[in-house]
């Protein structure tokens, strides 16, 4: 199946290339006052269609179709968890940092997860027990999240959403370490760590679930973490979709992490 979800991620990014390319994106505002193009709704429509005739049986919910209640989805123990595009306001500056989402997830955990970049083509995907990997001109290349780390700390942060929160967390690694911290837009900033391009990213803002569950199977896969600030997993399919403040961190920065984060929260 994990083919057929990277087919389908593949063809999504297809459909936003088509918006991406043309003069007018059609932007418009949900009521949170995040931006919605033609891009997002193509390719909502058609993750959807393929998944319902890939695996019928299988509910969906994707960030264009959320408004379905809690007392229906409470009871799914397995449903595919869509951001259709990823960092719309990246789409939006045309800066290529946008991605498609799509996740399996089983008893509140992703069990399967892709994101597909569709300006480079590059996609990432996991499956659990069978490791993570980048997909690159149709070579398939193993991830694994770094297991040490030097006196220089590579940290990834929100291209969007950097706020005092994160910049206090890293003013206190910096007392220890030198930084050097790389913006990335989209899920993108978890699959820095899973490829050890990042040995951290905290998330001390708010996301959703649709935004992180296909990159945390990655992250996971690859031996790292995607934990709330309690250090438990973040999971799927609350009540209240919004994730709690989050840290991505590699086997490297897993034991120290929480060290520095008293003074950020």
């Amino acid at each position: 199946m994990i083919t057929k979800i990277i087919d389908i991620a593949a063809e999504a990014g297809k459909r936003i290339l088509e918006v991406y390319e043309s003069a007018d994106f059609n932007v418009d505002f949900k009521a949170d006052d995040s931006p919605l193009t033609r891009a997002d709704l193509a390719s909502h429509h058609f993750i959807l269609g393929a998944l319902e005739n890939l695996s019928p049986d299988i509910p969906v919910l994707s960030e264009e179709s959320k408004g379905i209640a809690y007392s229906e989805r409470k009871n799914w123990s397995k449903f595919w968890l869509v951001d259709p595009l990823d960092g719309t306001k990246e789409f939006i500056k045309r800066n290529g940092e946008f991605t498609v989402n799509i996740a399996l997830i089983e008893e509140g955990k992703p069990i399967m997860g892709v994101v597909h970049v569709p300006v480079t083509g590059l996609t990432y995907w996991a499956q659990q027990g069978q490791g993570a990997f980048k997909r690159e001109a149709g070579q398939d290349t193993k991830l694994t999240a770094a297991t040490t780390v030097s006196k220089e700390l590579k940290v990834v942060a929100s291209r969007s959403h950097a706020g005092a929160e994160t910049t206090a967390f890293l003013e206190a690694l910096a007392q220890d370490y030198k930084l050097d911290v790389v913006s990335k837009g989209s899920s993108l900033k978890l699959c820095q760590v899973a490829e050890n391009s990042a040995d951290l990213y905290p998330r001390l803002g708010p996301t959703m679930e649709w935004d992180t569950a296909a990159a945390q199977c990655i992250v996971e896969q690859a031996g790292g973490e995607v934990t709330t600030l309690e250090a438990t997993p973040l999971r799927y399919n609350k009540e209240n979709l919004l994730n709690p403040y989050f840290m991505v961190s590699s086997p490297a920065t897993k034991p120290f992490w929480k060290n520095y984060l008293n003074v950020a929260v």
